[in-house]
């Protein structure tokens, strides 16, 4: 059973839709880039599994928490999923991939280089990758479970120094995306008011991570009150696929192995 937390973004708890829709978007955005054998790198809940399956000849999911391997197990007979701690993919053999996706997961990788060699090592010679990940510039708070953000040039550069081709654009979204961040935005500055100290950068995120949890589900659900439509009308056909990482709430990414 799947214990949703405001980092493991509900697709069935309302004031999470903007969220949920947000990381839907990616997997929208992948489907026409992907095809053949496809490895997704932190399949999480099994967001994308359906969006993706029917576009490659085959998918394997890997993710570190063995219930959810032997959930998704379960709902997607036709799909192959495996319990594994990365970096490294010890258990997968290089140039076998024709696509990798991996979306909000690079964040929470303590070697962020050996996790991109990784993927470009199990890639297919003319294979390509696609990640995403949080734009720090549009960040409101330390995030406790994030390892490290990244501005587009920050990635950009990482990448390039392994991928021989690298395309940067962003997740970015309609007035009505915009709206909602906003709101979300002023909503979050209201309780960080009161961090005069800057604790949330100052103490350890194992010491941040409750606090964090419980207020912002008490800010996501204090918006779903007070916002009503604005928080449920929003879809995954709000967020736009944007040419410039810096326009985008999230970092979208492919890379290609030459």
């Amino acid at each position: 059973m799947a214990t949703y937390t405001t980092e493991i973004t509900s697709d069935k708890l309302v004031s999470d839709n903007p969220i949920h829709q947000r990381l839907l978007k990616a997997y929208i955005a992948a489907k026409p880039l992907v095809n053949g054998k496809l490895l997704e790198v932190g399949c999480g809940e099994g967001r994308g599994v359906e969006v993706l399956l029917k576009h490659v000849d085959s998918y394997l999911g890997i993710d570190k928490i063995q219930e959810v391997i032997n959930s998704l197990s379960e709902k997607y007979p036709n799909a192959t999923f495996q319990q594994a701690v990365i970096p490294p993919f010890s258990e997968l053999p290089s140039d076998n991939f024709d696509t990798v996706v991996s979306f909000q997961v690079i964040e929470h990788i303590e070697n962020d280089r050996l996790f991109l060699e990784e993927i470009y090592r199990v890639l297919k010679p003319g294979g390509k990758a696609i990640i995403s990940t949080p734009n720090i510039r549009h960040t409101l708070s330390r995030n406790p479970w994030h390892i490290r953000e990244y501005t587009g040039p920050e990635l950009t550069r990482l990448c390039k120094s392994i991928f021989e081709e690298v395309e940067s654009l962003g997740i970015g979204g309609n007035s009505k995306v915009w709206d909602y961040h906003e709101a979300n935005r002023k909503s979050v500055n209201k309780i960080m008011r009161f961090d005069i100290l800057d604790l949330q950068h100052k103490l350890p995120a194992s010491v941040l991570k409750w606090p964090y949890e419980v207020l912002n589900r008490l800010n996501r659900n204090k918006l779903h009150k007070q916002k009503g439509n604005q928080v449920t009308d929003i879809s995954h056909e709000d967020y736009l696929l944007v040419d410039h990482p810096d326009k985008g709430l999230d970092l979208f990414y492919i890379l290609k192995k030459s």
